[in-house]
Order: C-alpha cells, then sequence, then structure tokens
C-alpha cells in the first residue's frame, strides 16, 4: 500500500502554499485521494508515488 501525504506535507516538499497544493488537485494537475469530510474544506491526501512522479517529470521533462 503507497503512503499517503497531507497537503500540508506535500506543500512542504514543494516549497509552496497548501493553498497551491489544493488547486493543483481541484485542477487535476495533481491527483488525490479524497477523504470524507465534515469539516468546511475538502481533505485530500496524495499518495508518496504521485508526489514522486511530479518530481521526477519536474527534473526530466518530456521534450515536445
Amino acid at each position: 500500500m503507497s503512503e499517503l501525504l497531507t497537503v500540508a506535507e506535500v506543500a512542504e516538499i514543494l516549497r509552496v502554499d497548501d493553498t497551491t497544493v489544493r488547486r493543483w488537485v481541484k485542477q487535476g494537475a495533481l491527483d488525490a485521494v479524497i477523504l470524507p469530510h465534515v469539516n468546511e474544506r475538502q481533505a485530500y491526501r496524495i499518495k508518496r508515488e504521485t508526489l514522486n512522479r511530479v518530481l521526477s517529470d519536474s527534473i526530466n521533462p518530456t521534450k515536445a
């Protein structure tokens, strides 16, 4: 099973704000698991393998 990271953990690793990570998830740029919630804010978890793929793609971008 894949390790799940919080929005805050992903934001810290990518050196962006939590809001940016949430926006990427909502735009479909970052795959996330949506958790059931009772609060106002939607809860997300991002798989470690998804984050690793994003980091790998940013280091080795595909040429068009």
